[in-house]
């Protein structure tokens, strides 16, 4: 179940979700990042910090494994509701690291299809099969154990080993692959240096639409740490891709549709 564990009104009818990573508490969030202060579009945003199961603050999963963005999407669609019940008309999310595993998921999955107008993406996990793989050459394992983890992970049948209630859908989580089921303006955010998850599906992703994505690329923030080393270009990128992005999203598609979590 999300909670927003922080909520500012807007009186523009215009909503700003942010969206953090594996173990990131939405109150650390709150620190910074959201769009604030002069720069914004006329109007602002509420703006909501959106917990989700497993992260601490939310109530856990019966299995209390992390899906990656296959079960958490469905908070971040929780939270979408409340925005929209709340009076918002238009609905900008932003993801941090998983989280913009867990913007993504909501994107293609949301009922509000006609409400979500935009997304933000900071060090995202574009595609889980990339940022494994590095991980794992990060910790020298050899292929064959890659290919054997990632099967475990991905097969039916392991719940015994992983502990998780559903297998790994590894396929759904490839936003590269899938870059054509991206109908809104993305804006991602990423450092060539980041160490935890690598820019190459950002950046794949930036090419396979340029139409939609724009990228920003640092090269030494680190990890989502883009707004620590430079707060202003980071701001300023948000800012300026918010402007653009009113009062034309831009999207390729508008059409409202049930919700994969109904």
């Amino acid at each position: 179940m999300a909670r927003p564990a922080r909520r500012r009104r807007a009186r523009s009818g215009h909503a700003f979700e942010a969206v953090g990573g594996r173990g990131a508490r939405p109150r650390r969030r709150t620190r910074r990042n959201a769009p604030r202060g002069p720069g914004l579009p006329r109007g602002g945003y509420a703006t909501l910090v959106v917990s989700y199961r497993n992260d601490g603050e939310a109530p856990a999963s019966d299995d209390h494994r992390y899906g990656l963005g296959l079960t958490e999407w469905a908070d971040v669609e929780a939270a979408v509701d409340y925005a929209v019940l709340h009076g918002a008309e238009s609905v900008v999310l932003m993801g941090w690291s998983m989280g913009g595993a867990l913007v993504l998921q909501t994107l293609l999955r949301s009922a509000h299809q006609d409400v979500i107008d935009g997304v933000v993406l900071e060090s995202p996990v574009v595609d889980w099969r990339t940022t494994l793989r590095y991980q794992g050459d990060a910790l020298h394992l050899p292929l064959p154990m890659q290919d054997v983890v990632l099967a475990i992970l991905g097969a039916p049948r392991m719940s015994a080993i992983t502990g998780q209630a559903a297998p790994i859908d590894f396929d759904a989580l490839d936003l590269v692959t899938g870059a054509a089921k991206i109908t809104v303006p993305v804006l991602i955010l990423h450092s060539d240096d980041d160490g935890f998850v690598p820019s190459t599906a950002s950046r794949a992703l930036a090419e396979a639409r340029p139409d939609l994505v724009q990228l920003e690329t640092f090269s030494v923030a680190r990890h989502t740490k883009l707004w620590n080393i430079d707060s202003e270009r980071f701001e300023g990128a948000i800012r300026g891709w918010l402007g653009r992005l009113r009062p034309s999203t831009g999207r390729t598609e508008r059409s409202r549709r049930r919700s994969a979590a109904d």
